[in-house]
């Protein structure tokens, strides 16, 4: 695709954000809603245009060229993905459940669950492939170092002469074996003799009974070739025939691409360095006597209608920009005075960390105070883009770079505001010192002449308030961050993990609405996205968006929970933190191994962010009494997790994930204050196995593409894809996969092998629905059908009192 594709396609998706954001602030302003359903619909709609609108960002993001332009596409591509992390709060506190549906919506924009699917941006690990590169190298050195890792031998290459004697001999003994084979048929032809005269059969007879084989096998081929031509019609079947030549020379042209897109970002950073090093060669000096002779006349003007000097603002207050823009300066940065920004700033923070704070699901009885949505953190951020976009891009002509180079006097405009940005800030600790002289000049003066001297010249160096919270104590503050995580890698602390990706999580979107505890496993790979992926992927989104600090995903043995999280941490490319309890057998040992332990964990999970904390079998640091087999000592970091999720700041793209198989076990006040969110797996049903059977039997190219997966999915129902994929592994064996053309894969041989797995049973899939309700979602939605109930009830009531 060509560069005006992309230019078209980026105009196209601001046309649709700008009228998105329109609504979307018209629905922030509104009054509270009373109507549940048309709120809920509202937001769903708001939801899914976000998702939409976002995921063609992505796409013109990964393939632009320009790189002033991408600059621009990401500030917005992260807004709006941050907005749906939003907007999914809102839906979860309206449905009381993690998994939101509205057929109605879909109908109505016409969409398919594949259309509201978020596509993870690609820029997540691309942006960062020299650094996870370099980590991954450094992390296998380690582990050859100390044995976990055998070192790869390098092969001895043959001289040509040896190789040439190895094919001889090879050679030789296969025509020797050869020629041995033929002269043992002429011995048992020659011993066989002559066949009897009555069994004989004339040369009409065999040519019948070879014309009727063949007649029998080519119709048969004829058959097998028009239902397989009448499948692919239908859709049934892929077309094997499709040129798959195409999709590799489009998947080239976006390597291509993306190279260029490197070279011009190369391109561009020089150009900047080069006009910074200009600007300050060339106008630093001029541009340094402008300011100080500014500030010199506001002091002379100001000492002389008041007869004193001003207060300095200090530099968090914005310096000089401050203290000219209350006199109605007309420059650029007297009209965005840094104090107002800072305060949008702080109070966009406090924002999310209210938001953080306020996770716990409230029933409103009755819906009797309305809904009304929170102030949104990434709206004034979208709009910021829109107006971007409008004042520079919208109607720039661009015939002159038909290449997508970047534009210097955009570079020499932005370079030539943060050079004057810098030296105002060295202008203003001159002056702020030479203030300081003046005044105590001026307090000698009044001195000699008998007047009271106010003490208060130092005021004006005082800086903004300091954190009243109290530093936690390094107990390693001489390392470096590399030898701290080399200690972790030796320890087995910080592990590594296989590369699983979330499209290996098979399973379709839900095409109709369901229940909270029966969601299809494309649902449950959309609500890890929204939850895990994108915060810890986007530092602008973990900062402003509804902080989750932690979360549990509970389901049966084999449902893929592990395979989960190992697909979030490949997908953003972080760190992993194994704190399972038999991880930690023997390690650290005592209370101060134990300190150490956490302090570790703590501080280079925050240098290495993004890290993910895993945490398997979470439910045995909390169980009331653990087995006297057990010798991990679960409840080693009982305390210690709750501190180490309190700990993790709003901006730190930290987060503890647990896995468990039976939650049940645990104490629910202590699993519910360790972990914010709760995301149940359940077995899959029809759909969900009939497409696992599907996908993985279609990995071996000798299985028939008519075998029918349908019934596997009918005599499987109960197992879970994790036997289904076990069971595929045991059956298609090396030595079987070369027999597959010959001898076609049976049901009965995969039938066989499944029935030696363990399904799910009845009892514990009730097991998983009780504790289920008893999670802080789950008691809230049997609140809130309790009072729908009564509501109904009072209702069916209330005319038989009338008519009385």
């Amino acid at each position: 695709m060509s560069n005006l594709t992309y230019n078209n396609l980026w105009r196209s998706a601001q046309v649709d954000l700008e009228k998105l954001a329109t609504h979307d602030y018209e629905f922030q302003s509104s009054e509270p809603q009373f109507d549940k359903h048309f709120a809920q619909s509202k937001i769903f709609e708001l939801y899914s245009k976000y998702i939409i609108i976002g995921n063609k960002l992505n796409e013109i993001y990964d393939q632009m060229l320009q790189p002033q332009k991408r600059i621009l596409v990401k500030k917005i591509l992260d807004a709006c993905l941050g907005r749906v992390c939003e907007l999914k709060q809102d839906l979860v506190k309206l449905d009381l459940t993690e998994f939101n549906y509205n057929d109605e919506i879909m109908l109505k924009l016409k969409l398919t669950p594949f259309d509201t699917e978020i596509v993870i941006p690609h820029y997540f690990l691309r942006e960062r492939e020299e650094e996870l590169m370099a980590r991954a190298k450094t992390m296998d050195d380690i582990l050859k170092r100390i044995g976990v890792i055998e070192e790869e031998i390098p092969i001895e290459r043959l001289s040509e002469l040896e190789a040439i004697r190895i094919i001889q001999m090879h050679e030789r003994a296969r025509q020797g074996r050869l020629r041995a084979q033929f002269m043992k048929e002429i011995r048992s032809l020659k011993e066989k003799g002559k066949p009897e005269r009555g069994k004989a059969e004339t040369g009409f007879m065999a040519a019948l009974k070879i014309q009727k084989v063949w007649r029998g096998f080519a119709s048969r081929t004829q058959t097998r070739k028009r239902k397989m031509q009448e499948m692919i019609l239908i859709g049934m079947l892929p077309d094997p025939t499709r040129d798959t030549k195409v999709l590799e020379s489009i998947e080239r042209v976006r390597n291509e691409r993306r190279k260029l897109q490197m070279e011009y970002q190369k391109l561009y950073e020089q150009s900047m360095n080069r006009f910074e090093t200009e600007i300050k060669e060339k106008q630093g000096s001029t541009m340094n006597e402008d300011m100080t002779d500014e500030i010199r006349n506001w002091f002379r003007d100001y000492f002389g209608r008041t007869g004193k000097f001003p207060e300095f603002p200090s530099e968090e207050a914005g310096g000089s920009r401050h203290l000219l823009s209350r006199q109605g300066t007309d420059s650029e940065f007297s009209r965005s005075s840094a104090p107002s920004s800072k305060e949008s700033k702080k109070t966009v923070k406090d924002k999310a960390k209210e938001k953080g704070k306020g996770d716990e699901p409230i029933v409103d009885e009755g819906f009797k105070k309305g809904f009304k949505p929170e102030e949104s953190s990434f709206l004034p951020e979208i709009k910021a883009g829109i107006d971007e976009y409008n004042d520079i891009w919208k109607n720039k002509y661009e015939g002159g770079n038909l290449k997508q180079l970047h534009y210097e006097d955009m570079i020499f405009a932005d370079k030539f505001s943060e050079v004057e940005l810098e030296l105002r800030k060295i202008v203003d600790e001159m002056m702020r010192h030479e203030l300081e002289l003046l005044q105590i000049a001026l307090d000698k003066d009044r001195a000699a002449k008998g007047k009271k001297v106010k003490k208060g010249g130092k005021k004006a160096r005082r800086a903004g308030k300091k954190s009243k919270k109290k530093k936690e104590k390094d107990l390693t503050p001489d390392r470096t961050t590399e030898s701290l995580f080399e200690e972790l890698v030796v320890n087995g602390i910080i592990v590594k993990y296989p590369e699983n990706y979330m499209k290996n999580f098979l399973g379709d979107r839900a095409y109709a609405a369901r229940s909270s505890t029966n969601p299809a496993p494309g649902d449950v790979r959309q609500l890890l996205k929204e939850y895990c992926i994108l915060p810890l992927g986007s530092a602008m989104i973990r900062n402003f968006a509804p902080c989750i600090k932690s979360i549990l995903i509970a389901g049966p043995k084999g449902t893929g929970k592990r395979s989960l999280v190992q697909a979030i941490a490949t997908e953003v490319g972080a760190v992993m933190f194994d704190l399972s309890p038999a991880n930690l057998v023997g390690k650290y040992p005592g209370k101060t191994g134990l300190i150490m332990l956490i302090h570790l964990i703590q501080k280079v999970s925050r240098l290495l962010q993004p890290t993910i904390l895993y945490f398997e079998d979470a439910e045995k640091p909390f169980m009331k009494k653990i087995p006297k087999t057990d010798k991990t000592d679960p409840k080693r970091l009982k305390k210690d997790l709750q501190k180490i999720v309190k700990n993790i700041a709003p901006e730190d793209r930290v987060m503890l994930i647990g896995v468990s198989n039976a939650p049940w076990d645990a104490d629910q006040k202590l699993l519910q204050q360790t972990y914010n969110r709760f995301i149940y797996i359940p077995r899959p049903d029809y759909g969900a196995l009939s497409h696992a059977w599907r996908e993985l039997l279609a990995q071996y190219p000798g299985v028939s593409k008519t075998f029918d997966s349908g019934a596997m999915a009918k005599v499987s129902d109960g197992y879970t894809i994790g036997a289904v994929s076990q069971c595929i592994r045991d059956v298609i064996t090396c030595k079987r996969m070369l027999q597959l053309r010959i001898k076609p894969l049976t049901h009965v041989e995969l039938i066989n092998t499944l029935s030696t797995k363990e399904p799910v049973y009845r009892e514990e899939e009730e097991a998983f629905l009780s504790w289920w309700a008893k999670t802080p979602l789950g008691k809230a939605k049997a609140k809130a059908m309790e009072l729908e109930s009564d509501k109904m009830d009072r209702e069916v009531i209330d005319p038989k009192k009338k008519a009385k």
